[in-house]
């Protein structure tokens, strides 16, 4: 199961992805698009940078993950500061959540996570069903045009990504990028802005 093996690697601190910083593909993209402040939320938030990021750009944040301890993190994190948001222990793949419905939806690295496209499929019909009309979800998506010989994020190719949200979301932009990293030579990425159809 993807949630016990991520319960694993937070509890062994083996953890890249969790850069200490908001990633900068977020930033861009609110920043470049003029995504207004809304309801907000962060799927597998992991620590919550991000999400903290949103919260001062003024969102209403909720940011999830199926890992005990990164959402401890994060609530550690979100006290230190001067901000508001609510972070909890929720498994996204399996449950609807009553806040819904939001106006932005973040995935940095869960949709990838998803072997086959059948639940991929699934996942993006979910991120759907928990936005407004005319939602938006950014999701943040290891790239298969890197080749590469040791470990990293998961693969798709841009095919990958269109045959699995297309029936849910109007794709915006896909955008071939790298992932915020503390790695010297960061994984690549694709950067995908959706939509939401009006009869998802």
């Amino acid at each position: 199961m993807i949630e016990e093996r991520y319960q694993k690697r937070y509890k062994a601190g083996d953890t890249p992805w969790a850069i200490g910083k908001p990633d900068f593909n977020l930033i861009q993209t609110v920043t470049a698009m003029d995504i207004k402040p809304c309801k907000a939320l962060d799927i597998g938030c992991g620590t919550g940078d991000n999400s903290i990021w949103l919260a001062q750009k003024n969102f209403a944040v909720i940011g999830i993950d199926t890992s005990d301890v990164a959402i401890q993190k994060a609530i550690e994190e979100v006290s230190k500061g001067n901000v508001k948001c609510t972070f909890m222990v929720f498994d996204f793949l399996t449950n609807k959540m009553e806040e819904a419905p939001f106006g932005f939806a973040f995935d940095r690295g869960c949709f990838h996570s998803l072997n086959s496209d059948e639940e991929r499929k699934s996942f993006a019909k979910n991120v759907a069903a928990h936005l407004e009309k005319d939602g938006l979800w950014l999701s943040i998506v290891g790239n298969a045009d890197e080749q590469r010989d040791g470990p990293g994020p998961p693969q798709r190719t841009a095919g990958d990504i269109v045959n699995s949200v297309e029936p849910y979301f109007e794709i915006l932009s896909l955008v071939s990028s790298h992932f915020g990293s503390n790695r010297q030579n960061p994984p690549r990425a694709w950067v995908c802005l959706m939509r939401k159809r009006p009869l998802a």
